[in-house]
């Protein structure tokens, strides 16, 4: 099946969707930050393999622009590490320029559609509004989501067919996300 048919095809675009929807979920309700919260929609998603400890203790570093730097979005941070994951699980060796390509199409396609990659740019205009800014980086969240889960199934689109759906349709409140939060907070 060619990328167009690949990219039109309804259960394709629905799991694509729900990628997005999860993670803007993970954000809005408090339980993860940006970064975190595309790391684990794609990971659980897609079938990464990591633990949801694991994903966070490697995404939390690159949270709110590489550890409050201001520098690369959180959000396409967490978009580039879940495609490598994803797409370098079974042979990292053999598909780090397949890896690397990808990075850089995602960095192009995000930069391209949101007019730069660094937080601080992305940011300026909404940094003195605590709203407005949390609603932006919710979207920038869902839609990194979205253009890595959309790369990610059209380089291996045996992984539709493997993707955790009670995962990917869940939603929580705000309240629900507190309380998980402090479920992760008080385990091991």
């Amino acid at each position: 099946m060619n990328n167009q048919k690949r990219k039109n095809d309804p259960q394709n675009e629905a799991l694509v969707s729900g990628i997005a929807d999860r993670a803007r979920n993970l954000y809005l309700t408090r339980q993860m930050l940006c970064t975190e919260a595309v790391l684990t929609a794609l990971n659980q998603g897609l079938g990464g393999g990591l633990t949801d400890t694991q994903a966070t203790a490697m995404a939390a570093p690159f949270c709110i622009a590489l550890g409050d730097s201001g520098c690369l979005c959180g959000a396409l941070s967490g978009a580039v590490m879940g495609t490598g994951l994803l797409l370098g699980k079974d042979g990292a060796y053999r598909q780090r320029k397949n890896m690397r390509d990808s990075a850089r199409q995602l960095h192009d396609q995000f930069k391209a559609t949101h007019g730069a990659t660094c937080c601080r740019v992305l940011s300026k205009k909404v940094k003195h509004d605590k709203k407005a800014h949390f609603d932006q980086c919710a979207g920038l969240t869902a839609r990194a989501a979205e253009m890595a889960a959309r790369l990610v199934l059209e380089k291996r689109p045996e992984l539709t067919g493997q993707a955790n759906n009670a995962f990917i349709n869940r939603r929580q409140s705000v309240l629900g996300g507190m309380l998980s939060r402090l479920a992760h907070l008080f385990s091991r």
